[in-house]
Order: C-alpha cells, then structure tokens, then sequence
C-alpha cells in the first residue's frame, strides 16, 4: 500500500511537472510511474492468492498465481522502456530536423530530484519486505522502484543539461529519455525470463539437481536414485524422483527411509516443497 500511494502522488507530480515545466523526458518518466502504479495493484491482487492454500481445482497450491504476477510486471516494465524510447527517438529526429525544442523548468528539475528520492526509498522498503515475506512478486517489484529511480535520474541529467547548457543542448532531455530505456528493457526482460521458464515447466538448474541426489543418496538405505523430475512452482519447488532400496526389507522400513528423504530435503528447500518419492527394489551389486 505504501508504493501504490507514493506512486499514485508521483504519477501527478510528474504529469503536471511534465506540461506545466515543459519537459517530454518528465512526461515519458511519468508514464514510467504510471506502469508501476499499475504493478502495484497486480502485486496486491496476485499475491493474496498466492498464499491460499492449496484446493480441489488447484492441487498443487496458487504459487503460479504470484509467478503470473511477476511476468505482468516484467512485461509492463519491458512495454514501458519501449515507449520511452520511441519517443525519445520521434523528439531527436524532430530537433534534427532544425526544430527547437522546449526548453524545461526548474518545476521539472525539482520534480525529478523528489521522484530520484522517494523511489530509492521505496526500492530500499520494498526489497526488505520482500525478503521478508520470501515473495520474488514483491522483490521484483521493488526492482521496478529501483528502475524508476534510475530512469528519474537519466531524466535529471536530461532537464539540467537542457536547462543550462543552451539551446542546441536540449536534445539531452530526450537522449536522456532514450538511453534509460535500455536500461528498463533490459530490467523487464530480466524479471520474465526466469517466469517464463517457470511456466513453461523448465527443470531447476542442474546445480540443484546434483544437490538434491547428493542428499537423498546420503540416506542409509536409499541405494539410487533415478527419474528426478524438478520443478518450481511460485517460491516453491516439487521433486518427483524414483528411490531404490533393498527389496527385502517390509514396507514400514522403506516407507520410513523416503518419509527421511522428504524431511531432508524440506529442511533444505522449504517446508512447503512438494516431494514424491516412488520406492522400487535395487536390483545390483551396488
């Protein structure tokens, strides 16, 4: 609530900053605000279903519901960098052209210094309720303040030069607008990237997978293990594997060996991991 309020008071600072101040980098930052505003709402929605329980129509919990959110975000982050430099790119083609651009005011400056502030904080309150809740939604929204602050600052640099430099340096106030672009887009693609492979029921790294053999294997009793099928689901993970042990021994004992396993590796991952484990005889000299 406290990012979706400061965003909402930043939207109309930068708005009004952006017109009344003369600025179009302002406007293009404004519109920056915008998309985080709109996150905001995303992550406060997605984020309280996420946390139900699983039920009979989702068996497996709502954990996608927050990796769902997290995407939204990333692609609107994505969208938004876009946006900046397609019109950052119309308004240096335009001062090119020998048309003279506005020239910002010191409304716009001040602005973009309150924007750099308020969002540092935001990223810094944001990033540490995120850990705290263990939510990559929350986190990933905080890097969304934090790319805001760093647009706020290319738009800094953008209006100052523009304002003291003269006039044939206010094309600064879109280059500005444009290489900060890069920056966004870059930042979105980097907040999808790990929710599309999720969604796309991408196995955990391999790293992980050795890790998790590693612990099962070091069970006495477990003899192998094979068919290890991982994946993630929101901040959680499911593993699926296949234990062998001494066919001989009665099933409590076999039950109790991957009830052992489950416990390790919960202790490890977290206690809402889903873990199968299909006991088979071992058949070998091993």
């Amino acid at each position: 609530m406290t990012g979706t309020a400061v965003n909402a008071i930043l939207i109309v600072l930068k708005f009004v900053a952006g017109i009344v101040g003369r600025s179009s980098a302002m406007v293009a930052d404004a519109v920056h605000s915008l998309s985080n505003f709109v996150t905001d709402v995303i992550v406060l929605v997605f984020v309280k279903i996420a946390g139900k329980p699983r039920d009979k129509s989702h068996d497996y919990g709502h954990g996608k519901f927050e990796t769902l959110a997290t995407l939204i975000i990333g692609l609107i982050l994505a969208v938004a960098g876009v946006a900046l430099m397609i019109n950052g790119i119309k308004l240096v083609i335009h001062s090119l052209q020998g048309n003279e651009l506005p020239c910002p005011t010191w409304l716009a400056l001040v602005i973009a210094v309150v924007s750099i502030l308020s969002k540092e904080w935001l990223y810094r309150y944001t990033a540490k309720k995120g850990k705290e809740v263990n939510s990559q939604a929350v986190v990933a929204n905080a890097w969304h303040h934090c790319s805001d602050a760093v647009s706020s600052g290319g738009t800094l640099v953008g209006i100052a030069g523009a304002m003291f430099l003269g006039e044939h340096w206010r094309i600064l106030d879109p280059l500005a607008a444009i290489v900060v672009s890069f920056f966004i887009i870059k930042s979105g693609y980097d907040i999808m990237k790990p929710c599309l492979n999720e969604l796309l029921e991408a196995s955990l790294p391999e790293s992980y997978e050795q890790e998790i053999l590693d612990l099962v294997k070091g069970i006495e009793g477990i003899k192998d293990v094979h068919n290890l099928r991982t994946r993630r689901i929101g901040n959680d993970i499911a593993i699926d594997m296949h234990a062998k042990m001494d066919g001989n021994q009665s099933l409590v004992e076999a039950h109790n060996k991957a009830t052992l396993a489950e416990k390790v590796l919960r202790n490890r991952f977290g206690d809402k991991s889903i873990i199968n484990i299909h006991m088979e005889p071992y058949v070998g000299s091993k």
